[in-house]
């Protein structure tokens, strides 16, 4: 009994002190270790108790129940298990933290995403419809701002019809829908028109989870290629 008692005490130190040495690399309180063995090496955290972070303090986010990361762990394990070890490696992704009700500056999203903490942070509880598909838009945010110089958002622009201008910030427009558009004309969904980057990033999540519609018009085909020729730029194996 005592043996099994310090195997117990001996493992819950070294899962601390794991936790302890990940805070220190990303800086993220109150989080407890989910799962450090997958196969592309990810590291899957989750929140024991809400934290909040960021230079103004304004990104927050609550724990959530067991049986509610047991279930949308798989399915994120399933859609994040498509991008290879060597790829997550080239686009600086480690590190996926797991919670809900995640909000920046009294915003909730789906996710956030920091390639210089090797982070993404996923709201387990974001709209079931969409959920799968927006695990890969997040991860395209990683992308894009490991490697703006190759998804330059200027030639992006130039696809669109010189009339239309993106907005600001994703926030600064109320096109945010996420329904696919069966008849594109150059945008998958509204959220595409917001800014060039939510456009690239919701053509990406179309490409990775799939579900474009048949009539695909001229400008959106350029998009489509445009990030899969990039996409090869940084990993010529990648696989869609």
């Amino acid at each position: 009994m005592k043996l099994i008692k310090l195997i117990l005490s001996s493992l819950l130190i070294f899962s601390q002190t794991q936790a302890n040495t990940i805070y220190d690399l990303i800086k993220i309180p109150n989080l407890e270790i989910y799962n450090l063995e997958t196969k592309n090496k990810l590291r899957y955290l989750y929140a024991k108790q809400p934290f909040t972070i960021g230079v103004d303090n304004n990104i927050n986010c609550f724990k959530s129940l067991k049986k509610d990361l047991d279930e949308k762990y798989l399915i994120i394990e399933k859609n994040l298990n498509r991008y290879s070890q060597n790829f997550l490696k080239k686009i600086n992704l480690k590190y996926i933290v797991l919670c809900e009700d995640l909000s920046i500056s009294g915003i909730n999203t789906a996710g956030i995403p920091d390639n210089i903490m090797k982070t993404l942070i996923l709201d387990i509880k974001f709209n079931q419809k969409y959920f799968e598909r927006v695990i890969h838009h997040e991860v395209f945010h990683i992308i894009h701002d490991s490697y703006k110089d190759i998804f330059d958002e200027k030639v992006w622009s130039k696809f669109n019809i010189e009339a239309f201008k993106y907005a600001e910030c994703s926030t600064c427009t109320k096109k945010v829908g996420l329904d696919t558009n069966l008849n594109p004309n150059g945008f998958i969904t509204e959220y595409s028109q917001s800014t060039a980057s939510e456009d690239m990033a919701e053509v990406f999540s179309h490409l990775m989870y799939g579900g474009f519609p048949e009539n695909v018009d001229p400008i959106l085909e350029k998009k489509i290629n445009f990030i899969k020729s990039n996409l090869l730029k940084i990993d010529k194996n990648f696989l869609l």
